[in-house]
């Protein structure tokens, strides 16, 4: 009985989000995979997006030519929280402009926490997304599904993209982060890093977060000098204003040929 309500809920949310794929060009299939109810009492639930040859779609933090995704899961029900998990990403060039994201598909995890953790949840949820081949365009995803309380078996395509998330700090070997911060010239600030950490392998491309969605961060000049990876970048209010900057919200992805690393925050 189980396994057919969980064939059942799976096709609907499948015909939920089907809508809107006749008019999404690139995006082959999506899917809310219902996942499972983890000990603690929040919920492991997963977004799945498959794209048609040659298509891409963007990471967390796209880069200057791609749109970020954006969620809304204001409809949702017994939802406390939903957190978005984004597994390793590729690195592309357009047009000599660097963008992260996807190729073929992606599954990202959603962690959910309850209000009523041993209750069931209803997550309703809006996507608006990009997706690339010659041209970038908006897409928007409508999704809404129920949360069994009683699914307690892992999900195999849920758990595997959980195990290919960046390496943290303390795994990579990160021992110090150094943030230099200083007024530019032609306005913002820039802002200079010294991450003491071993290679990562081949070409290091480097991602700053800041953790204000209204701060443009210029895609990072960086180099390597042994066991300590540089990395410059300018930081501009989108309206041109003042900002503070907080340091232990700074973020920095550093995506090499054999590890990607996640560093949270700079040692000083």
């Amino acid at each position: 009985m189980k396994c057919f309500l969980s064939l059942i809920l799976t096709a609907l949310v499948f015909v939920a989000a089907h809508s809107a794929l006749a008019e999404t060009p690139g995006l082959a299939k999506a899917e809310l995979r219902p996942g499972w109810r983890m000990a603690d009492g929040s919920h492991m639930a997963a977004l799945h997006l498959v794209l048609e040859p040659g298509w891409k779609t963007y990471w967390r933090a796209p880069g200057d030519v791609g749109i970020p995704p954006q969620f809304d899961w204001s409809g949702s029900r017994n939802v406390a929280q939903v957190s978005a998990s984004w597994p390793t990403p590729d690195v592309f060039f357009e047009q000599e402009m660097r963008s992260v994201g996807y190729r073929r598909d992606v599954v990202i995890p959603l962690h959910l926490a309850a209000y009523e953790p041993g209750a069931d949840m209803t997550i309703a949820g809006e996507m608006q997304f990009g997706l690339c081949k010659d041209i970038c365009i908006p897409a928007h995803l409508a999704f809404e599904a129920t949360l069994r309380g009683n699914r307690t078996v892992p999900d195999p395509t849920i758990a595997a993209a959980l195990a290919d998330m960046p390496y943290s700090a303390a795994e990579a070997g990160v021992r110090e982060v150094t943030c230099r911060i200083a007024p530019a010239r032609e306005g913002g600030v820039v802002l200079q890093t010294r991450i003491d950490m071993p290679e990562t392998g081949g070409t290091e491309h480097v991602v700053i977060e800041t953790g204000n969605p209204h701060v443009w961060v210029a895609e990072p000049d960086s180099r390597r000098e042994g066991d300590v990876l540089h990395a410059s970048t300018r930081m501009v209010h989108v309206e041109g204003g003042s900002f503070a900057l907080d340091r232990s919200k700074l973020r920095f992805t550093v995506i090499g040929d054999r590890r990607t690393v996640d560093i949270q925050g700079c040692s000083r």
